[in-house]
């Protein structure tokens, strides 16, 4: 198993060479620091624990600045354990994004954007009731059970708060790494909203061939350039234009 924490910045879209339109997330991904590792020996399982993005050291526990003081680090605000991580790892050791390749499948877990105290119809996707002719029952949750047993049975569905908890969407995959701006682009949507913290891991359930797409990459320098030139052309269009109809002018006045 492996995995990085990251932060999810937002949405946009990339083209193949082949001509495909992939939607993906971008995830901003700085490197991630072994803050601890568990053993079987001594703590019963297999784990390294790692942190990501610093945290005020006024706002850390005791125990969170011994544990930065032994990795060598600052807090950090972000904390996960990944169970039987691939590797041998110490305290303080850096992981990063590289540690995922174009076309991985991964599953990411991240927090459900919060929507409130809502009703049932928006909660559980619920049909409403007849809005006219005479029907007093419209956006209700209907009939709360049966006449025995005399109480609501467990799993009805109600009006409640909705949102704001862990979700984990399996099998997307990776389309791009890059290590020198630390990011990551992952096909699809994610859970959470932007600049929400996500855990990333390798995918449990992957039953799908490693498929390497070849995405073009467009520069701002490019798109700057391309602009530019395209500027530069029109204005030498429009001058010449200007030129001729001037002399065409000139000479009607002289005939004249």
């Amino acid at each position: 198993m492996k995995g990085i924490l990251g932060r999810k910045v937002g949405m946009t879209q990339v083209f193949t060479k082949d001509g495909k339109l992939i939607p993906v997330t971008v995830v901003e991904v700085e490197p991630n620091v072994v803050m601890q590792v568990k053993t079987n020996e001594k703590n019963g399982y297999s784990a390294i624990q790692l942190g990501v993005f610093e945290k005020k050291e006024k706002n850390a526990s005791k125990a969170e600045l011994g544990n930065a003081k032994k990795a060598n680090t600052t807090p950090k605000r972000f904390l996960k354990e990944i169970r039987d991580f691939e590797g041998t790892y110490n305290v303080g050791d850096a992981i990063s994004v590289e540690v995922f390749e174009n076309g991985d499948v991964v599953d990411v877990t991240g927090t459900s954007k919060g929507k409130g105290f809502q009703g049932v119809i928006k909660r559980h996707n619920q049909s409403r009731g007849p809005m006219g002719h005479g029907s007093h029952y419209h956006r209700g949750p209907g009939s709360m059970g049966t006449m025995l047993p005399k109480r609501v049975l467990k799993g009805k569905a109600l009006p409640g708060h909705m949102g704001d908890e862990t979700v984990t969407i399996q099998n997307l995959e990776v389309v791009e790494v890059n290590a020198a701006e630390n990011y990551m682009l992952i096909s699809g949507n994610i859970p959470g909203a932007k600049n929400s913290l996500v855990l990333i891991k390798a995918a449990v359930k992957n039953n799908r061939k490693k498929d390497v797409k070849e995405v073009i990459e467009y520069t701002v320098e490019t798109v700057v350039d391309e602009v530019e030139t395209d500027q530069k052309v029109d204005a030498e269009e429009v001058t010449e234009v200007t030129e001729e109809e001037t002399n065409e002018v000139e000479a009607k006045e002289e005939d004249k």
